[in-house]
């Protein structure tokens, strides 16, 4: 029993949003890919997201949800990189919540996009709606 306990004292502690985040941003990359469900003579590996594919699901997803308090509410979870976002999925294919392919890794997580660039340098406000009336 210490022994587990030294394992998981050693994990960076996550907020559970972030758990549920990553599970949405799946859902949201397979239908942003169309790979939403398995189709008759489609194989899994065919279906299956990318580490890449689901960082990208996660910053669009983002960005629609929180705009300009992206980075503010990944930090308030405990989330500051890509890598932060790849070890919460390979703590759920650890729990069984999510699986892998032989060719996934860890690695397909890290420094794939700074967070200050993704989240707020290109970030463009859109305020076509607001003017629409004013005309």
């Amino acid at each position: 029993m210490a022994a587990a306990t030294d394992v998981m004292s050693n994990r960076k502690p996550y907020h559970h949003n972030a758990y549920e985040f990553v599970f949405d941003a799946l859902r949201y990359t397979q239908d942003m890919l169309d790979r939403g469900r398995l189709q008759e003579g489609m194989s899994e590996e065919s279906a299956h997201i990318s580490g890449g594919e689901l960082l990208e699901g996660i910053r669009l997803m983002a960005l629609e949800r929180y705009g300009l308090m992206t980075q503010s509410v990944f930090a308030s979870w405990g989330v500051n990189t890509t890598e932060d976002f790849g070890k919460i999925v390979f703590d759920l294919i650890e729990r069984g919540e999510m699986k892998k392919t032989e060719r996934d890794s860890l690695s397909d997580f890290c420094n794939v996009y700074d967070f200050q660039e993704a989240f707020n340098r290109d970030y463009l406000i859109d305020v076509s709606e607001a003017f629409k009336g004013n005309r």
